[in-house]
């Protein structure tokens, strides 16, 4: 039972932690980008748990603290993923942040939308996905290996073609 304890602890310990990280890298301008710094909060983390747990808990249930701490974690990640850069959600909170939380078609095309896709070009760019040759937007070998990952990721786990976009090889 207290290894379950030692394993939800540390899961709190990495929600407050992450959070944290996110604003730091932001006030202080690293480069470290969101799921990387969620990444070293899961390993510092989960290595405090551990340790906590072998000097605290006599018997130490190494895998019933993980399976907890595992759970919380990628529910934590699952939601961060969710609207982390979500398009949609950009869009609703456009909409919402307007007097009359109201707006048409075109006032969100006209507004937003051009914003959030040259958001997305730059995170490319920055990436070393994407490079700018004149008014277009190349892939670069980098990004041509991502696209192809991803599409095989896709296939993976069944996601088949959503016509938003095209990975085929």
């Amino acid at each position: 039972m207290m290894s379950f304890v030692v394993g939800f602890l540390a899961a709190v310990t990495f929600a407050l932690l992450s959070p944290a990280l996110q604003l730091m890298a932001r006030t202080r301008g690293w480069s470290v980008g969101a799921v990387t710094l969620l990444a070293i909060a899961a390993i510092l983390t989960h290595g405090l748990g551990v340790m906590l747990g072998i000097l605290v808990v006599p018997q130490f249930q190494y895998w019933d603290a993980a399976s907890i701490f595992g759970f919380c974690v990628m529910g934590y990640v699952f939601a961060f993923g969710a609207v982390y850069k979500s398009v949609s959600l950009e869009i609703l909170l456009g909409v919402v942040d307007r007097p009359e939380r109201r707006a048409s078609l075109s006032e969100i095309i006209e507004r937003q939308v051009p914003d959030l896709f040259q958001g997305r070009i730059r995170n490319l760019v920055d990436g070393g996905l994407v490079e700018p040759v004149d008014s277009r937007f190349a892939a670069t070998a980098a990004g041509c290996k991502m696209a192809c990952r991803v599409g095989q990721l896709r296939r993976a786990f069944g996601i088949g073609d959503t016509s938003l976009y095209d990975f085929s090889e």
